[in-house]
Order: C-alpha cells, then structure tokens, then sequence
C-alpha cells in the first residue's frame, strides 16, 4: 500500500498560503465581477464616484474604467467587501454561492461550479509562487517558456481552470504552467477495432516512423512478438500517462486482458503540455507533430475527451481547409497558415461503443497529430501563442507592452502589423468563403519577426472550423457546414475576435497609456477598409455581413458555463446553443 509522508503531504500544499490565496481570491473575483457585468448577469450601481454590488449578504464597493464592448476594468486595490456592515475578506467561491440565483446556475451544478472555482484558486496561487518571469523576461524567451508562463488561462470564463480529476500530484506533473517534461504512454491497438485517418501526404507507415523513429519501431514490434502476437495486426496510439493510469487500466482491463489493447510504455520523447492541456508540444523534436489526447478530466463545461468516430473526418477537413487557404492570394500575401490535423486514431473495440447511445465512455481512447510550426519558421522568427498578448506578470506589467517596447516601433505600428496578421485573414475568409474559424487566443500561432507579429497559425481545425454558406464541400467535409441565422454569421467577427479577444486587449493598450481606445479601434477599422478596397468584387458579401453595423447580437460564454458546466455547448450544432443577453456597440461604427 502507497503511502505518503508528512514532508510529500505537506509539498503538494506549499503554495496554499495566506497571502498568496488572499491575491488569488482578489483577482478571481475581480475577473468575476468584470465578466458577469460584461455579460449582464450582474448589474452594478454608480455611487459616490465608484460603483457598488449589492447580494443578499455582501456589498462590494470598487472603482472602475468601462472601454468599449462594456468591458469592466476594476481597480484592484480599490475593491472592499462588507457583509451586513462588517469588513469581509473577498472569497471567490461565496460570491458565486451569494449571487447564484442572478447568475443562473441551477441548484444540482453549483457545487460543481464551486470545485472548478476552488481549483482556479488554487492554481492561480501555484502560478503566483512559481511563475517568476517578468514580462520584459517573456518579450525575449522561447515558444514553451512563454507558453508555461501563461497565468490567465481563457480570458472570458471566470471558472477557466477547473480540472476535476487532478489530483495535486497531477497538477505537478501536467498542467502547463508547471513546465514538466512528459512522456507519453504507448497502446497497440487491435487494428480491426480502431480507426485510423490522415491526410493523403502521410500513411501510416510514415506517420509512425516520422513520429517514433525505425529504433522504437522495432522495440514496438518485439515487445508485441514477445507476447505472441503479430505486429501487422497492431496500430500504435499514444495516450495521455493520466488516461492510463487512471482510467483506461482500470475501465478498459478486459480490453487489455484479451491483448486489444497492449501497453507498451513511454514514449522516448519528452513533451511539454500547452494551455489546451491535453494537447503536447514535442521538445526533444520540436518538428515532430503535436500530439493531442484524450484526457477525461472536467474542464471549463467539457470533458476532454475525443471521439474515434467524430475524428475520423478530420484529417479530410483539415487538408480540405489547408488546400484552399494556401490557394488563395490574399491569405497568402498575409502570411496566413494553418496547422493540418494530419492523423486521427480511436479505439473502438469496447463495450461502450457497442451500446445503442453515445456516451463519455467512447471517447476516451484517441489522439491526433497536428503539425508543428517549427519547420515553417523563417530566419530570425520565433513563435509565440497569441493568448500571451494579454498576459501580465506578476508585477502587473502586460506582455504586449514589453513587446512593444522590445520592437523599438510605435503601439500604432506594432498594432497595423498584428492586425494585418490576425484580422484580415479572418475577415477575408467570412467575405470570401463563409468560412468561420474560432479565433481565440490560445488557437493562433503568432510568428514574430523582431518583436512584432507578423503572421499567424491556425489550429484547432476539424472541431472547430464551419462553412455558413453554399460553397461546395467534399463528402467527407461536409459536417462542417453549419445552417446560421444571418445575424449570427457575422459574430464570427464580433464576438470572436472583437469582443472575445481585442476587447481585452486594446483596454491593456489602453491602461498601459500605449494607444487610445478610439485609436485603437481606428486602426481596425482601417484594416478592414484596407482589405475592402483591395476586393472590391467582395463588396456584396461585405454589406451582406455589414461588419460596421451599429451594434450586434452580445452572446455570452460564461452564460453557457453557467447553465451547464458539464456540457456548455453541443459540438454538434454550437450555434443553437448559444445565449444572447441584448446587444453590443460595434467599436467600428464610430472609428472611420
């Protein structure tokens, strides 16, 4: 029997102190009452100069900046709590439970909710007491170092780090702050009971031998041979040491007792775990793929599990998208790309898929591969996620700024360049194709030439791409076609770029006293008129998506959490699922 000491007890605790919780509370319920008044869930009043939140219990009195988009800006040191008079320290976890009914959460989920606050809380403190790289640091450091670096997590979900599944020796050894090198656990798979898929360019022979080498190839084989049985009959699948250990041992063990599934052991490379958290960057080769498994741990309203017969497909859409961005001119000239999904692999052997309804139960044995960006690197260019524009230290300073500093241009210049990079692409492949992506920052690759973005990657294809028109697709694409209401079409661009990414962004330029507000969205409107006036045979489908509208429809992410922290939204058709609360000024309409 296992057992643990006082001193490993006490380790895994280390950063649950006083001081450090007090900051993550602070900062948690600040992200709280920003975002829920962002999304109208919670509506505070104006008094004395600031602003006031009253719950049946509490007070909270602060100070704040409102920019556009109705993003809240709350002054850190100027928010207090009282409760029924009295001074109150801020506790993220009791101002969900108070305001519980105004956010909508129903009664069998809130605890639910309440763990992934407390596990937000205590990652938040793990981040204060070991993340110790200043943001002038992070301006000069690596692709994986600055994305271990990253604190924030999603910019928009207040419970963005949930987890349920970790224990604290997991969270150790996999979340990607801690910056740990992990080595992947290796299945055989009985061929006639998985599912394998990739892109034309790759076979599975070359797949495999590109991802592990002839070396550990044979090793694969004769450990097969050792036990009887034919390699030929075998494909290989990494999975996540977690999804071993903790559920395909135990819940898959007729599977491996009737030798379906065969454990292998690690892999002999060492990866680094990227914010999406199940998906692996490898660092012993950096032009290997990325390995993205199944991982059954509950995060942010999913668990994060990946399904054999919803992958099948993807390679196919993939290369699909891949083809026609690096055949249009426009996406070209802005140095637009895409990380392929080149491979998928499932298991589906087990009792679970031979039941007549789906269930948790099938997805969690698969992975994919997904190119690095590495080979396409030119001299002097580096790469970074764009989530890392929004991230501060742990002074306060914003890395953007450091950024900009660093490039030795104006915030206007560095401004033009990055939205060259990341906007136009997107405008142009709604007006050109109706093609949505979900442009988030943790789905976009940033290639920096000194300082300054100057292209942009896209990942994260084949679940979360759509055509919202009637552009020709190929059979086995046509899953992403999705039937949208009109005035939805263009949210693609307002609510997931303008409002779930540069909102955020253009209040940290604006903070940081780099560029205006006004200037800010100036400048993206310029983009946009920019890329108009070089299309002008795009001009129907520019007034059709009319981009300057006035206002548009304000759909709301935390919302869907809320709702269902389990399952947010259904992969299948997202856009009914989605919640609106009202409507949003467009920054545009003013800016030209």
């Amino acid at each position: 029997m296992n057992t643990l000491t006082r001193d490993a007890a006490q380790r895994w605790a280390e950063h649950l102190t006083p001081e450090l919780m007090e900051r993550a509370q602070r900062a948690l319920v600040i992200k709280a009452i920003s975002e829920f008044s962002h999304e109208r869930l919670l509506l505070p009043e104006v008094e004395n100069g600031g602003y006031a939140l009253r719950g049946p219990e509490s007070t909270y009195t602060f100070d704040a900046r409102i920019h556009p988009l109705h993003h809240w800006v709350v002054d850190a040191q100027s928010l207090t709590r009282t409760v029924r008079g009295e001074p109150a320290p801020l506790d993220a976890q009791a101002f969900v439970a108070e305001f519980a009914d105004d956010l909508g959460i129903p009664a069998q989920l809130l605890p639910t909710y309440l763990e992934e606050i407390a596990s937000t809380l205590a990652s938040s403190a793990w981040k204060l007491a070991n993340n110790t790289l200043s943001a002038t640091d992070l301006a000069q450091a690596d692709y994986q170092t600055v994305e271990a670096a990253m604190t924030e997590g999603h910019p928009a979900f207040v419970a963005n780090n949930g987890r349920i599944g970790f224990g604290a020796d997991d969270y150790a050894a996999f979340a990607p702050e801690t910056g740990q090198p992990v080595r992947l656990v290796w299945l055989a798979v009985r061929r006639s009971l998985a599912l394998l898929s990739s892109v034309p360019a790759v076979d599975e022979h070359e797949l495999y031998r590109s991802e592990l080498g002839e070396e550990e190839l044979l090793h694969f084989a004769g450990e097969l041979a050792g036990l009887g049985l034919d390699p030929v009959d075998y494909l290989y699948l990494p999975v996540h040491p977690w999804q071993w250990m903790n559920k395909l041992a135990i819940t898959f063990a007729p599977d491996v007792a009737r030798r379906d599934l065969v454990v292998l052991g690690e892999g002999a490379d060492e990866h680094r775990p990227q914010q999406s958290i199940r998906t692996f960057f490898n660092a012993s080769r950096p032009e290997r793929h990325y390995v993205k498994t199944a991982l059954s741990i509950q995060n942010m309203g999913f668990m994060r599990g990946l399904s054999p017969a919803y992958m099948s497909a993807t390679p196919a859409i993939n290369e699909w998208v891949a083809e026609l961005v690096a055949s249009d001119d426009e996406l070209c000239a802005c140095g637009f790309g895409v990380l392929r999904e080149v491979a998928a692999i499932g298991y589906t052997g087990d009792v679970f898929h031979a039941l007549p309804f789906p269930s948790p139960y099938r997805k969690m044995i698969a992975a994919l591969w997904r190119e690095s960006p590495v080979p396409r690197l030119g001299p002097g260019e580096r790469l970074a996620t764009m989530a890392s524009l929004l991230h501060r230290d742990a002074e306060g300073r914003s890395l953007v700024a450091a950024m900009i500093e660093a490039s030795g241009v104006n915030a206007a210049t560095w401004l033009r360049s990055y939205l060259r990079a990341y906007v136009r692409p997107v405008v142009h492949c709604l007006l050109r194709y109706d093609l949505a992506f979900m442009p988030h920052g943790e789905n976009l690759v940033m290639v920096l030439a000194d300082h300054v973005p100057v292209r942009m990657f896209m990942k994260d294809i084949g679940e979360e791409v759509a055509v919202m028109g009637d552009l020709p697709l190929p059979a086995d694409v046509e899953r992403i076609r999705a039937d949208v209401p009109p005035d939805v079409k263009a949210l693609a661009l307002h609510t997931d770029v303008f409002d779930g990414f540069l909102r955020y962004l253009a209040a940290i330029l604006a903070e940081e006293g780099l560029l205006p507000d006004a200037e800010f969205w100036r400048l993206v409107a310029a983009t946009i008129d920019e890329h108009a006036e070089a299309h002008p045979e795009l001009a129907a489908a520019a007034s059709a998506y009319d981009l300057f509208r006035p206002e548009f429809r304000h759909s709301c992410l935390n919302r869907l959490q809320l709702r269902n922290t389990l399952q947010m939204v259904d992969l299948t058709d997202q856009a009914e699922s989605l919640i609106f609360a009202g409507t949003l000024p467009t920054p545009l309409a003013g800016a030209r």
